[in-house]
C-alpha cells in the first residue's frame, strides 16, 4: 500500500453501508478520503468515529449522483482542493421493491440514473483526471450478483427488484468496457468490479433480509476485498471478484 499513502481516493455513497465501511478501511491504510453523498451530517458522524489523528484524512462532501451539474460540482471541488483523483470507488447505489410492469416509471429513471449513469459520470471525471496527470490510477465498481445472475428478489415470490438486476448487469458490461478502453487509450489505470451476494445494509429489501436470515456479508467484509484489490502490484489487475457468505442458496 505504499505507492497509494496520501493519494485521493474519491468513493460515492460514502454515507452507510459499503461505502462507509470502505472509506473507513482507506482511512485507515493512509489515504485521503472524500466521501460523496447526500446525507454530508451522517459522514460527518462517521468522521468522528475515526481515531482523532486520521480524522483530517476524511472529507465529507454533498453529491447527488444522479445529477449531472452535482457530480461535475464536487468534481471541480475535488480537483481545486486536491490536485486530483487517484482512486475512485463507484459505490452509490439505490433501488426499491416494486414491479416493473407496474411502477411508476419516474422511480425506475431514479435507479438507472443512480446506479448505472452516476458510474458513468463519475468514471469519466475520475479518469480525466488520472490521465491528464499520467497517473496510473484505479476505479473501483461496487456490482452485485445480480448483475451476473438474475435477481428478482426473494424466491418463489412476486418478482420486487424490478430494474435493480439490469442496472447491475450494465455494471458487469461495463467493467470490462473500460478495461478495454483504458488500455486501448494508452494508460495503466485498473478497472475492477466486486460483486457481492447479500449484505447487511440499507438497501437491503425487508422480504430478502428477512428471507436470509443470518446469511449475510458485513460491510466490512467487502471493504477488506476491496482494500485487497488496491493492493495488488501494478501488473496485476483484479478483474472481478464474487464475493459470497457461506451457505448462500442463490
Amino acid at each position: 500500500m505504499e505507492r497509494w499513502q496520501n493519494k485521493v481516493a474519491v468513493i460515492t455513497g460514502a454515507s452507510s453501508g459499503i461505502g462507509a465501511a470502505i472509506a473507513k478501511e482507506f482511512v485507515m491504510a493512509g489515504l485521503k478520503v472524500v466521501g460523496l453523498a447526500r446525507r454530508t451530517q451522517l459522514m460527518e458522524k462517521h468522521k468522528m468515529d475515526l481515531p482523532s489523528e486520521k480524522r483530517s484524512q476524511f472529507i465529507a462532501m454533498y453529491c447527488d449522483v444522479s445529477n449531472p451539474k452535482s457530480i461535475n460540482d464536487a468534481f471541480d471541488l475535488i480537483i481545486a482542493q486536491f490536485g486530483g483523483v487517484d482512486v475512485l470507488v463507484n459505490n452509490a447505489g439505490c433501488g426499491q421493491a416494486d414491479q416493473l410492469s407496474t411502477m411508476n416509471l419516474d422511480d425506475a429513471q431514479k435507479i438507472v440514473n443512480t446506479n448505472i449513469m452516476g458510474v458513468v459520470y463519475c468514471t469519466q471525471r475520475a479518469f480525466k483526471s488520472m490521465k491528464d496527470r499520467h497517473f496510473d490510477g484505479h476505479v473501483i465498481l461496487i456490482n452485485s450478483i445480480a448483475g451476473h445472475q438474475f435477481f428478482p428478489g426473494v424466491p418463489l415470490k412476486l418478482p420486487a427488484a424490478n430494474i435493480y438486476s439490469p442496472t447491475k448487469f450494465a455494471i458487469t458490461a461495463l467493467t470490462e468496457l473500460y478495461r478495454q478502453e483504458f488500455s486501448g487509450l494508452g494508460t495503466k489505470i485498473k478497472i475492477s468490479s466486486i460483486s457481492p451476494g447479500v449484505v447487511d445494509t440499507d438497501i437491503l429489501l425487508k422480504d430478502l433480509r428477512e428471507a436470509a436470515g443470518d446469511c449475510m456479508l458485513q460491510p466490512e467484509d467487502v471493504s477488506k476485498a476491496v482494500l485487497f484489490m488496491l493492493a495488488t502490484p501494478p501488473h496485476v489487475q483484479i478483474h472481478d471478484m464474487i464475493i459470497k457468505p457461506m451457505g448462500e442458496v442463490v
